[in-house]
């Protein structure tokens, strides 16, 4: 399994408040990035997969929704996030 129990609360730990902070907007941010990653190597390596190809559309889209509503919250968490994940706006 390519995201077990300790690689989550180190990303938790990382960008959350704490390593059992699963909620806060940039605690999932950073863990859908994560798997967007993940799944974007295993559709380079297999581009016949559209279940998986589907599966990334959605995981960005969601993504997108958080940072968008991280935006209109607080625009310096947002920019921070942005900055310590590499994202591009």
């Amino acid at each position: 399994m390519y995201l077990d129990k300790t690689k989550k609360e180190e990303i938790f730990n990382q960008y959350g408040k704490s390593a059992t902070d699963t909620g806060s907007a940039e605690s999932q941010i950073a863990l859908f990035t994560y798997r967007i990653a993940h799944l974007t190597e295993h559709v380079k390596e297999h581009h016949k997969d559209f279940v998986t190809t589907r599966s990334l559309t959605q995981l960005v889209g969601k993504r997108r929704a958080l940072l968008d509503y991280l935006y209109k919250i607080d625009i310096n968490r947002y920019r921070a996030i942005i900055k310590a994940l590499g994202l591009r706006k």
